[in-house]
């Protein structure tokens, strides 16, 4: 009866969300992340994805070689990748205040369980979900130079 116990016990650790998220998944095409929700429905060649938040909902459609594939971090950023029929990668990230940013997925590196993203993005993220994520400094362009005083952030 002990053993059974701590079975059960043990099961029901290992299920709950990592880092304490506040993750619903309703089935393959749909999760719950704080307070934003993305759904995606398939129909032929043409796939349609549903990002829904404090700020309203923004649809996208399109034909696409892979996802949409969805993420939450830190139980409140919804991640969203897929490739278009194209081959280009996406890579967006969704915030519960209503913004948003998007990336070529070349310009984002993932190590281990966490995104690595230009440190140009750094800025345009809200003071409270910037630790949520790693910076490179590898995109430096005319348009979006890197100030000297973020280099420190970069990992590499």
């Amino acid at each position: 009866m002990k053993r059974t116990g701590l079975l059960l016990l043990l099961t029901a650790a290992l299920a709950a969300p990592a880092h304490g998220q506040a993750v619903s998944a309703q089935g393959p095409n749909a999760l719950t992340c704080g307070t934003l929700k993305a759904e995606s429905s398939q129909t032929s060649a043409t796939s349609r994805w549903t990002i829904s938040g404090p700020s309203g909902k923004n649809t996208e459609t399109g034909v696409l070689r892979s996802g949409p594939r969805f993420e939450c971090i830190d139980g409140a950023i919804l991640i969203v990748e897929f490739t278009s029929s194209a081959g280009h990668s996406i890579f967006g990230a969704y915030f519960p205040d209503g913004t948003n940013i998007d990336y070529g997925r070349q310009q984002i590196d993932r190590r281990g369980t966490r995104f690595v993203l230009p440190i140009q993005a750094k800025a345009r993220i809200a003071a409270p979900f910037r630790a949520a994520f790693d910076y490179h400094c590898r995109l430096d362009m005319p348009a979006d130079p890197i100030q000297p005083a973020t280099r420190a952030d970069c990992i590499f």
